[in-house]
């Protein structure tokens, strides 16, 4: 008899867990995830997507959630540090005089903290926030300081660059598991940022601001140590990152020789590759998974966000303008195919709006918010910088195409 009771336990759980898989499917098939705005098949507007661009940054810096001490404002992974990045390349693009006034205001709040170091308030604190928050903040904002800076002054540094470098390498790790990383923000699982394994991330974005300063900083006595820390930490964590990790890291490898040999690239950009969708694109949540084995928990993430919500299926916008990016900073031909329905795909998703969509892995939120937007502020500054990168330019007009006719280029799966 209590035999009987527990098989008939046993058959109701995996009744309910079938039931919960079956309810998930239906919802995704008769599509039941939060409504987003159709993609008008044109050609993409660069000058929309600066006119985006620009006023999601004015946004963010008047925003009263990243307000900050002395009158400054936050620096976001998600709509600052793209935009930093994007908006240099568009003005060159569209012939502008001069940067935005957004822009400026951006160097401008970039340059106020850097000299305000000792004396200004950390973007969040142990007291308002919990345990670790006024080391991780500055942990990160050493890094996204310099990388802006560094950005900003293309082949020639300045004071406050080096300064903010300076900061940067006073935050390093030198002890312990995390030797060679940061200290960066964490805020639960908020992927892809803000998460328990971001740090990473954070220590890619400081290889990377590195490596686009000129050959003598690099080369400089001063930072070998500190280098020597950072190759090794990203070396030695390298293989137990989400794939999203891994691919700023070969962003990194890219910029500063010794992160990864050709082999370990090569295997990156395949692996990469093999993940696109019939349609030119990628999906996002899968990218900043863990992957360890398959289990009904791994199975149901597919279809959920944490928070319970059907997950997006489809192709997302940060994910391919992220790649693609990556991709072609990491010398994958313009012409190579897979890379080519990459970047037609990107020209035909753009919005009307001039922003390319994208949504959180984390949870559901309203699209017209203003944190409903930052996953497109980024797949928008990355989509800019995927499609006006110049090998793509000089490839695409080689072969007989343009920015404006890339739709057509689109190769079939």
């Amino acid at each position: 008899m209590q035999n009987i009771q527990i098989i008939n336990r046993i058959r109701a759980k995996l009744t309910r867990k079938l039931f919960s898989i079956a309810c998930i499917l239906a919802l995704i098939a008769t599509g039941c995830s939060h409504s987003r705005p159709t993609p008008i098949a044109k050609t993409w507007n660069r000058k929309a997507a600066a006119a985006y661009l620009d006023e999601r940054e004015r946004q963010w810096s008047e925003w009263p959630g990243a307000t900050r001490d002395q009158g400054t404002f936050c620096i976001s992974c998600h709509t600052s540090l793209p935009y930093a990045l994007a908006r240099p390349v568009l003005e060159k693009a569209l012939l502008e005089p001069k940067p935005s006034v957004e822009e400026n205001v951006l160097v401008d709040d970039v340059v106020k903290r850097v000299r305000l170091w000792n004396r200004i308030g950390p973007y969040y604190s142990d007291k308002d926030m919990g345990a670790y928050k006024t080391t991780e903040s500055r942990g990160t904002e050493s890094v996204l300081n310099a990388l802006i800076l560094a950005n900003h002054d293309a082949q020639q540094t300045n004071y406050e660059t080096r300064v903010a470098f300076d900061h940067m390498w006073e935050m390093q790790e030198t002890s312990g598991q995390l030797q060679g990383s940061w200290p960066w923000l964490q805020f639960g699982h908020q992927e892809p940022w803000e998460a328990d394994d971001s740090q990473f991330f954070g220590a890619c974005l400081a290889a990377v601001a590195v490596g686009i300063e000129p050959a003598e900083y690099r080369a400089s006595v001063n930072i070998q140590y500190h280098l020597q820390l950072l190759r090794e930490y990203l070396n030695r964590e390298y293989s137990q990152q989400s794939e999203m990790n891994r691919i700023a890291l070969l962003w990194a490898s890219a910029k500063l020789p010794g992160l990864l040999n050709s082999r370990q690239q090569q295997a990156l950009v395949d692996e990469i590759l093999k993940k696109q969708r019939a349609d030119g694109g990628w999906q996002l949540a899968p990218l900043t998974w863990k992957w360890k084995k398959w289990s009904l928990a791994s199975f149901v993430r597919m279809w959920l966000r944490p928070d319970g919500t059907v997950a997006p299926q489809d192709s997302d916008g940060l994910a391919t303008a992220m790649l693609a990016f990556v991709l072609l900073q990491a010398g994958v031909p313009a012409n190579n195919t897979q890379l080519q329905r990459a970047l037609s795909w990107l020209a035909r998703n753009q919005t009307e709006q001039g922003d390319w969509l994208s949504s959180s892995p984390n949870k559901r939120r309203r699209l017209a918010s203003n944190s409903g937007h930052f996953m497109s502020d980024a797949a928008t500054g990355y989509a800019v910088l995927a499609l006006m990168d110049s090998h793509t330019e000089n490839q695409l007009a080689a072969n007989g195409h343009s920015y404006h006719n890339l739709k057509s280029a689109t190769v079939s799966h």
